[in-house]
């Protein structure tokens, strides 16, 4: 696949600051295209991202801005996530008859034969369901080629020879540079989300198995308060789909699906729910939302043809992904949970949710008597940030006057709550803080032993951070500071 892009006119729209940008334009540059980077921010806010390109003459920037003439007289448009629809500069490439790509579904249009591609969207818990796929299939092709000379012999796995990779939405990686490396019998697992899915539907693709945790509303401000558009973006992960193929969703968006798309679905089609786990399997993440993502990972593991005792290690072995309801460390008896890429009310509403069963809330006391707001009373929230146009009711009305007290995080979400919300008379015991570090200096002065301190904003990063996980590693780094 060496220059395989070899004298290919691309432009780039997105470096961005994850990684993923960077990793694509360099895979595009090093294999031979003719590479213009735009981005709305300027050098000096993506310079850790420009100096990743040292050298390279085929390489342009465009940056603080896009220009009509970098979308003129180019092969193709290598469109990033977030993207806005109603971008002038793509349809300006459309009416000119220019392709319009984004990486995920580029790299999965260019993938040799007998590939098996997973992909995994949903407003909840892809990131946990893709990463429990990928950590079984990794333990199920160790244990067979670790067997490979019983298959030589007419036993043991097959696929002795085969590897897994793990691509799509995942922070630092370009999917689109794994290419070289894939072989015939390899498994690719992608999160995908609504953005990404994009792709998948101008080249009328999708994986061979797909899955569909659930659906909420999100991105709200992208898609203009118009929720049919996003659940039609992240139907392109199975609309696509052909027989033979298998789509495995779960209880929670079940009905929703079959009530827009029933016709449109050809592959075989499994509804998951949480009681489809094992009652005796011991699991080390917190939570029936979590049981239930475990519930479609091991589905899917089943459909692809793992050993259930492979299963079955793999779901007590596996662990809470970094940034969500991530188990940071217990400080002087206080449990501090990091669930950063919470950007929305539910999230944060699932969180609350799975620590009314931790038994560490319990204060002594049999966890079958007390109740959801008993539960929660030691729980210190640090919440807020940047707006996504989500109604925020439920969790405001119905769970926060439930916990100890919220430490708000600037913000316009924060703004618009604030505004919308009497705290004071719904029962609220709130702080606004100046900043994160102020935020968690006030969780800790009123937390005691027994208690937790939960970070789940509810609300996006933008504005004071550079993402969620630039917040997410900012909150780790203060309390590793309070650990010395």
């Amino acid at each position: 696949m060496n220059k395989m892009f070899e004298g290919k006119k691309i432009t780039v729209v997105g470096l961005g600051l994850l990684g993923r940008g960077v990793g694509d334009a360099k895979f595009l540059a090093e294999n031979g295209a003719d590479v213009i980077i735009t981005d709305l921010k300027t050098e000096e806010q993506l310079a850790e991202s420009v100096k990743q390109f040292p050298g390279m003459s085929n390489v342009k920037f465009s940056l603080g801005g896009h220009k009509m003439e970098d979308f003129e007289n180019r092969d193709f448009i290598l469109k990033a996530a977030g993207v806005p629809l109603d971008s002038p500069y793509i349809a300006h490439a459309r009416e000119r008859g220019i392709p319009i790509e984004m990486s995920t579904s580029l790299f999965c249009s260019l993938l040799p034969k007998g590939i098996t591609t997973i992909g995994v969207t949903g407003t909840r818990g892809k990131t946990t369901t893709t990463y429990f796929i990928y950590e079984g299939l990794k333990r199920w092709l160790a244990s067979a080629q670790a067997s490979a000379e019983q298959r030589k012999n007419g036993s043991g796995p097959a696929f002795a020879s085969a590897s897994a990779w793990l691509g799509g939405n995942i922070q630092g990686v370009s999917t689109l540079a794994m290419l070289p490396e894939i072989k015939s019998g390899d498994f690719v697992v992608m999160e995908l989300d609504s953005w990404q899915l994009q792709g998948f539907g101008e080249k009328n693709i999708s994986p061979n198995i797909s899955v569909f945790t659930t659906f909420y509303p999100d991105h709200l401000n992208y898609y203009k308060g118009d929720l049919d558009l996003y659940l039609n973006d992240k139907a392109n992960i199975f609309i696509n789909q052909k027989e033979g193929d298998t789509f495995v969703t779960g209880d929670q968006c079940v009905d929703i699906i079959k009530e827009k798309y029933s016709e449109k679905i050809k592959a075989k089609t499994i509804v998951t729910k949480v009681s489809d786990v094992p009652k005796d399997l011991n699991l080390k993440v917190i939570g029936e939302h979590n049981r239930y993502n475990i519930a479609m990972g091991m589905v899917v593991l089943r459909a692809i043809g793992l050993d259930e005792d492979v299963i079955n290690e793999t779901a007590e072995n596996f662990k809470s992904v970094k940034g969500r309801l991530e188990h940071l460390a217990t400080i002087k008896g206080v449990e501090v949970y990091n669930d950063t890429t919470s950007t929305t009310p539910i999230a944060t509403v699932t969180a609350l949710k799975a620590l009314c069963g931790s038994v560490s809330l319990a204060s002594g006391a049999p966890e079958a008597k007390l109740t959801e707001k008993e539960k929660l009373d030691k729980v210190v929230l640090i919440m807020g940030g940047a707006d996504k146009s989500i109604d925020m009711k439920e969790l405001i009305e119905n769970w926060l006057p439930n916990v100890k007290k919220v430490i708000l995080l600037p913000g316009t979400g924060t703004d618009r709550i604030k505004k919308e919300f009497d705290f004071a008379k719904i029962g609220i015991k709130a702080f606004q803080a100046f900043d994160l570090t102020d935020a968690v200096k006030e969780a800790f002065a009123i937390s005691s032993e027994g208690g937790v301190v939960l970070f789940s904003p509810a609300f996006a990063s933008f504005g004071h951070f550079k993402n969620e996980y630039d917040r997410g590693e900012q909150f780790d780094l203060l309390i590793e500071k309070i650990l010395g």
